[in-house]
């Protein structure tokens, strides 16, 4: 039984994901929690007339948000009814970050699964401030979809590595599960100007061969430019159906994870990004 938290602002975004989720997790039983973190909604509109408290203002909030939740559950209920999905709903009185972070922890998730923009993002760039900062900080596999997405199965993923990491044993099942389930390739792509693997990168390559026993796995080396364009180049040529990176101290997307924006790849990334996490905050 596999459990997803898809965080929602109930915008169009987010139930783009929702969509995704429930075609991804189709044949699966899973557990479906739709979360709603409402502070940002509090503090945000709330100004005090005199006749309003801030404890009203909240509860009112509330109220709204429970009511969105329980439309929303009982929307799919009647247009999906998949018996092998629950779906259960979280109101949260904190930032987006802070509560899935608690119920990760709480519920013990296998994934995040979110909409790439909310309803005020920019709409010249893919990830929005709020699906950021969800990659940076929350400690789980996050996958975020951007709304202009048609679902395909993932039968092509790539996954950029330097083999420098000792990877983490559940992702990586979590990964061979999905490249089990859907007959997928994983394509291995290291970007250096030396074929050569030092013992370590050895070592972590060949934990990647067990760990990912179920996929199809391709191991590919491509010379060193700018990265992001190597994996623009990549998937455009392969026809990559899901990009899989891994987020961690000095790595490539810990840096594009960092600037200002996601100018790297968030400007021109056009189909579904799992980031998975090996970076203790």
């Amino acid at each position: 039984m596999k459990t997803v938290l898809i965080p929602t602002d109930f915008s169009s975004s987010a139930m783009h994901a929702i969509d995704y989720a429930l075609n991804l997790y189709k044949c699966e039983r899973t557990n479906f929690y739709f979360l709603h973190a409402y502070a940002d909604d509090v503090y945000g509109p709330f100004k005090t007339n005199g006749e309003t408290s801030f404890e009203q203002q909240k509860q009112a909030i509330k109220n709204n948000t429970d009511k969105s939740l329980e439309d929303l559950t009982q929307k799919l209920i009647l247009r999906e009814h998949n018996p092998k999905h629950t779906y259960k709903t979280l109101s949260a009185f904190e930032t987006l970050v802070d509560a899935v972070n608690d119920y990760v922890n709480e519920l013990n998730v296998d994934m995040v699964i979110m909409g790439t923009k909310g309803q005020t993002a920019d709409k010249k760039i893919t990830f929005g401030s709020h699906t950021v900062q969800v990659f940076k900080y929350v400690q789980c596999p996050v996958l975020a979809i951007p709304l202009d997405y048609k679902y395909q199965q993932p039968k092509k993923i790539l996954f950029p590595t330097d083999y420098m990491l000792p990877y983490k044993r559940r992702e990586l099942k979590l990964l061979d599960t999905l490249a089990s389930e859907y007959k997928s390739e994983i394509h291995c792509l290291y970007i250096s100007d030396f074929e050569d693997l030092s013992h370590r990168q050895v070592d972590n390559q060949r934990f990647l061969k067990e760990a990912l026993s179920s996929a199809f796995l391709y191991f590919e080396i491509r010379p060193t430019k700018k990265k992001a364009e190597v994996i623009m180049e990549y998937i455009k040529k392969n026809n990559i159906n899901l990009l899989v990176m891994v987020n961690s101290r000095h790595s490539f997307l810990e840096d594009m994870l960092y600037r200002s924006t996601v100018d790297v790849i968030g400007l021109r990334l056009k189909l579904p990004f799992l980031v998975m996490q090996n970076l203790p905050r």
